[in-house]
């Protein structure tokens, strides 16, 4: 960005009026580009920070519920699946001295097993789309970052008209569309 500044001063000196004009001074601003990479590295370090740095701050609370309520999701899957693997270890593991009172009664010992295996599989799949967001999270950033800059005035027109085009070894006139684009 260029800025001239053109300046114009009064001094009176003994009821005269001298005028200085001074138009020398020109100020340069330099803009810096807005950075992909920075936005990628920033949401990489830390989740959210890209989007900020986008200028995308609703995005924020989006990446963090999401990471909340998957790690939730994992711990409480993680809890129920050691309930019920150490209710079925304490049953399969021939000790008297170990027994399982929480849920004697209510489940089988193949019941428990299969609760345990639900659960772990419920924990894993928690921590891969955690995994996942994460991923989307960076991708969101850096995206959103090249396109930043992405010009989407209203001085895009597009024309389509018929033309008339030759084609083939004879060079026969073939009836068809012209798509004109303008951009700017």
């Amino acid at each position: 960005m260029v800025v001239t500044f053109s300046v114009v001063a009064q001094n009176v000196v003994n009821d005269t009026i001298s005028v200085q004009s001074d138009t020398s001074k020109t100020v340069l601003k330099k803009e810096e580009p807005h950075s992909p990479v920075k936005a990628t590295i920033m949401s990489a370090a830390l989740p959210g920070l890209g989007q900020i740095y986008n200028g995308k701050w609703w995005k924020v609370p989006i990446i963090y519920g999401g990471f909340g309520g998957l790690i939730y999701s994992s711990v409480i899957n993680d809890v129920r699946r050691r309930e019920f693997l150490n209710a079925y270890i304490a049953r399969v593991d021939d000790d008297p001295n170990t027994v399982d009172d929480q849920f004697e009664g209510q489940y089988s010992d193949g019941n428990l097993r299969e609760l345990a295996d639900f659960y772990q599989r419920n924990r894993d799949l928690s921590i891969i789309f955690t995994g996942v967001l994460y991923a989307l999270n960076i991708i969101d950033a850096s995206v959103d970052a090249h396109l930043k800059d992405f010009d989407v005035s209203d001085d895009l027109t597009m024309k389509v008209r018929p033309s008339v085009q030759p084609m083939g070894s004879t060079m026969m006139p073939v009836p068809t569309l012209a798509l004109t684009l303008r951009l700017k």
